[in-house]
């Protein structure tokens, strides 16, 4: 059985399951220790993709098990996680079922491998499909309102790669050259698939990896011309490099080691400067003021359902009202940093309005609204100058992360 092919990654993938629904770890840090004694790239990869998939349609497949089960299975039943596996591969990967029988069915040695087998070949002869949408957790719908099926219809498939160009006047020469997709100066889009070490450019600095949504709050500062920034938790760096390329002069401000030395590697490639610094936000003095800060703040993180979708099972009420108060205190101190006429530019990849529109909402210093011009084409601010956006938006050219984006200024 240990040397079935593909049993490893299939391993992995429950495992990454059980951390995220049971014990609530991000799938970043499950899938970091899931596949951690996995050797082949390969399997790595459809390790992260079953489980992707598994909490993608997590909702739609509970539907489909427990339509052919005379008994409710607990939700933490094992047969459950390893039927939902199962059935991810066949629907989404498409994986032939006698390939996910052979490779499913061992994860319940000593378990009810009769009644997973079962199951799985009663939906096959059925011929069960999935919705042509994820449907979402009855609290993220509540949550998310009206807005619930458009972004819904965003998460299909895994989002595609956007890049953000070092030099963003060389935008029409790389698109060229890596028959890339643009929607704005700096941006280009890719498929989904190559690794990212192995495309032109990168070994040369010549870009990062960032969403097109996650580019913008940066873009709303303009050019530097040499004044001094503050980006605020701004590890692992694309918002300090995008800053640091448009002329700015910035001092990069992060709590995590880890993170920060991914930042300075960040730099280190792509030859920008920045003046890295590790300190508690909430503790920290400057020893100066800033003509520009950039708060780009902790959060739940549930705007990056297309990439992270374990945020749509972990993140309820209360992980939203501790985000909510730390971003508060957050943004109270960085007003407090800015000189005479600064801008503060406050970004959350938060689709909670707690995290967004409220806290815009209650920051004591002058609206500086953001104008549709000053956006990629198809985004529009609110009525308020806020920006907005899910992951239904811009659906035909790939999509986009969900974030909430507002700018203000020191009187």
């Amino acid at each position: 059985m240990a040397h079935t092919p593909g049993l490893p990654a299939r391993r992995a993938a429950l495992q990454m399951l059980d951390a995220v629904l049971n014990r609530g770890e991000t799938l970043e840090v499950a899938g970091r220790n899931a596949i951690r004694s996995i050797r082949d790239g390969p399997d790595k990869a459809l390790a992260l993709a079953i489980a992707n998939e598994g909490l993608r349609w997590l909702t739609d497949l509970d539907a489909l098990i427990d339509s052919a089960t005379k008994q409710v299975l607990p939700p933490d039943a094992k047969a459950r996680s390893v039927l939902r596996l199962m059935l991810a591969q066949w629907l989404r990967l498409d994986t032939p079922p006698h390939a996910v029988i052979a490779t499913g069915l061992p994860l319940l040695a000593g378990g009810p491998r009769r009644l997973a087998h079962g199951v799985f070949s009663t939906l096959v002869k059925r011929e069960a499909t999935l919705p042509p949408a994820p449907t979402l957790p009855e609290a993220v719908q509540t949550r998310w309102g009206e807005c619930a099926d458009a972004i819904a219809a965003g998460l299909v498939e895994p989002p595609p790669l956007d890049l953000a160009l070092k030099s963003p006047g060389n935008t029409a020469e790389w698109a060229n050259r890596l028959a890339a997709d643009s929607y704005a100066p700096g941006h280009l889009r890719l498929p989904r698939g190559e690794a990212v070490e192995k495309i032109e450019g990168y070994r040369d600095g010549a870009w990062w990896v960032q969403d097109l949504a996650a580019s913008i709050p940066a873009r709303l500062l303009g050019e530097g011309e040499g004044r001094h920034a503050l980006d605020l938790c701004a590890a692992p760096g694309g918002k300090t490099m995008q800053l640091a390329a448009a002329g700015w002069n910035v001092t990069a401000l992060d709590l995590s080691k880890r993170r920060l030395d991914v930042l300075r590697e960040n730099l280190k490639r792509t030859g920008l400067k920045a003046s890295p610094v590790r300190a508690d936000a909430l503790a920290w003095e400057p020893k100066h003021r800033f003509d520009a800060i950039l708060l780009d703040a902790p959060c739940t993180a549930t705007g990056t359902a297309r990439r992270h979708p374990d945020v749509l099972h972990r993140i309820g009420a209360r992980q939203i009202a501790e985000m909510a108060e730390l971003q508060a205190a957050l943004l109270a101190r960085a007003a407090g940093w800015l000189k005479p006429g600064g801008v503060l530019v406050y970004a959350v990849c938060s689709l909670e309005r707690e995290e967004g529109e409220d806290q815009a909402a209650s920051v004591a210093l002058e609206p500086l609204p953001i104008t549709a011009e000053e956006l990629p084409a198809g985004l529009l601010p609110t009525a308020e100058g806020w920006l907005r956006t899910d992951p239904g938006m811009l659906r035909a050219e790939g999509g986009l992360d969900g974030f909430f984006v507002c700018r203000v200024k020191a009187s």
